[in-house]
């Protein structure tokens, strides 16, 4: 090890404290006789402890304090003995004391209390007025200091466990009345030098001012000529340093939309507050299906306007009679309640309203949106009442049920699942139908992350004109989210710790 090279890279302020450290038995001192301030010394001691050039022990002692009527009475005297001392040659009214000693109301009911307790006065009644007399053992208390005076008396701060038994008892006594004692941890630093350090003071550090850093200003005028500079130690531990960047959740909803839109998507967007029409009636979910009933969907005051009645008349048709050979549900459609708001429980809405906005000319067509939806869930480890959620059309008269499940493969291996696979499901507005569930290369294990299918006649056809081969599927990013960083409670993605920001590492 080469000392001389150690002491190098000693800055100004370990320069000044090392020498300090044989010679001082507190860090209180240590500040005091290096001329430097507190978080200075601090720094230097927190350097030279990493060098491993001295040790820090940390010893923690409670310690009893004057408060701020203890300050007061340890330079004068306590308010019954003033009380003693005012009431020695005569009796007194009890509100003449008061006045005459100035005491608070607190201070004289404590005395007039405590000294009846020693049996050092008397209070009689005389003309609806409190009178006071000194009694035997009144005199005989002021003839001597009494436990509590000589405590206060002591140098504090007072070590709590240092206490004799006559002065514990005079603490535990004056404890229990206001403003006098207070106590609290003291953490003491013990500083010694290691045999490194021993070894660094022996061959001795010379005076003289390092230069830090070198400056443009110093390269420009030539100034760092002759100038000693402080070598540079590479291995000390230094703070760590957290940079700014985006939420995890954030990244994680833009790294999807980067996929879809290098696939070839376009981006589609909707309201947040929806009617029924779009959010269910479009869709070809009955009106009196239970999803939505309160339990599943946050219904709002207040209603909204249809779009024009030719389509509305398409939507009804579908329910009441259906399309393409179908039957529909049979029953009345109800248009008041195809009016009612709603914040939208998924974007699959948002789908329907673009397909109702397409000119068939245009096709073929492809659309996602990633956006925010509320449901009415208890939350829990793996439910939250609101949440992302990824929905995607693709509008082609020559799409194939084998087109979706390639979609979804495509898009998850460049989320980082390599394998994908599909389960029959049965959803209200698609035929055929598929659960759609990831492997997790880490945990193992097959996890469900939404569903997709082909959109019935009954939906494409009052929305399109016709009814056009309609690829669709949601998919919950919570989850993906959750299984991308390894999270354990779904909760987690909206709590808001810095420690966990600061430490998940970014995985797109």
């Amino acid at each position: 090890m080469d000392i001389q090279k150690i002491i190098e890279t000693l800055h100004q302020l370990e320069r000044k404290v090392l020498p300090l450290v044989p010679k001082v038995k507190s860090f209180e001192e240590l500040v005091s006789k290096s001329g430097l301030q507190p978080v200075e010394v601090m720094r230097a001691l927190q350097w030279l402890q990493n060098k491993k050039i001295i040790d820090v022990k940390e010893e923690l002692k409670e310690v009893i304090e004057l408060d701020k009527f203890g300050k007061e009475y340890s330079k004068s005297h306590l308010p019954e003995r003033k009380f003693l001392i005012a009431t020695k040659t005569k009796p007194l009214n009890v509100e003449e004391v008061k006045e005459k000693l100035k005491l608070s109301k607190d201070e004289l009911n404590l005395c007039l209390g405590l000294l009846r307790k020693k049996a050092a006065i008397a209070i009689t009644k005389k003309d609806s007025k409190l009178y006071v007399k000194l009694l035997q053992p009144g005199i005989k208390l002021l003839e001597k200091e009494s436990l509590e005076e000589k405590f206060l008396k002591k140098p504090f701060p007072v070590e709590l466990k240092s206490l004799r038994d006559e002065e514990r008892y005079a603490f535990e006594q004056l404890k229990k009345r206001k403003g006098i004692l207070k106590t609290r941890i003291l953490k003491l630093k013990h500083i010694s030098l290691t045999k490194l350090g021993k070894d660094i003071l022996k061959k001795g550090i010379k005076e003289g001012k390092i230069v830090d850093r070198l400056t443009p200003d110093m390269l420009k005028k030539g100034a760092w000529k002759g100038k000693t500079f402080r070598r540079y130690d590479v291995k000390i531990n230094v703070p760590e340093i957290h940079g700014g960047k985006r939420h995890f959740v954030k990244k994680t909803i833009e790294h999807a939309k980067k996929i879809w839109l290098e696939m070839g998507f376009e981006e589609m967007v909707g309201p947040i507050i929806e009617s029924e029409f779009w959010t269910f009636d479009t869709l070809f979910v009955p009106q009196d299906h239970p999803a939505r009933e309160m339990q599943d969907s946050f219904f709002l005051k207040g209603t909204a306007k249809l779009p024009d009645k030719k389509l509305v008349n398409k939507v009804k048709q579908a329910h009441e009679k259906g399309v393409s050979g179908s039957k529909g549900w049979g029953y009345d459609y109800s248009e008041e309640q195809a009016k009612q708001t709603v914040l939208r429980p998924h974007t699959t809405g948002v789908s329907a309203r673009t397909l109702a906005s397409l000119n068939l000319k245009d096709l073929p067509k492809k659309f996602f949106i990633i956006g925010r939806n509320y449901r009415n869930e208890t939350l829990d480890w793996s439910h939250l009442f609101e949440f992302n959620q990824s929905d995607g059309i693709v509008v082609d008269e020559n799409v194939t049920f084998r087109d979706l499940l390639g979609y979804l493969k495509e898009f998850f291996k460049k989320m980082g699942f390599e394998k994908a696979r599909f389960r029959p499901a049965h959803f209200p507005y698609t035929e055929p139908s598929v659960e759609i569930d990831v492997y997790h290369p880490v945990h193992k294990k097959w996890i469900e992350l939404g569903g997709a299918g082909m959109f019935r006649p009954e939906l494409t056809e009052p929305l399109l004109g016709k009814p056009v081969p309609v690829l669709a599927w949601g998919l919950g990013l919570a989850r993906l989210i959750a299984l991308t960083y390894d999270l354990k409670d779904i909760r987690d993605l909206y709590k808001n710790d810095l420690k966990q920001l600061r430490e998940l590492k970014c995985q797109q």
